[in-house]
């Protein structure tokens, strides 16, 4: 499952974080809290819940799993 990357202007890249810019997807399966903080309307707090969501709940099978999440 991924969802686009919030775009910042700046394209960026390399290592396990995904590229920044338009067209940029996170995948929510393996996506850090950093990487989902940089998502439209997701904070470190609300990135930190969906971790943990996807720990305890072994993965999302849809984006609509996303409002099982706290917060």
């Amino acid at each position: 499952m991924v969802v686009p990357e919030r775009t910042s202007g700046a394209s960026a890249g390399g290592g396990a974080a995904a590229p920044s810019g338009a067209g940029a997807t996170v995948s929510l399966s393996t996506a850090t809290p950093e990487q989902l903080d940089g998502l439209d309307g997701i904070g470190p707090t609300l990135a930190a819940r969906i971790v943990a969501w996807r720990t305890e709940h072994g993965g999302f099978a849809s984006v609509d799993q996303l409002l099982d999440v706290p917060g």
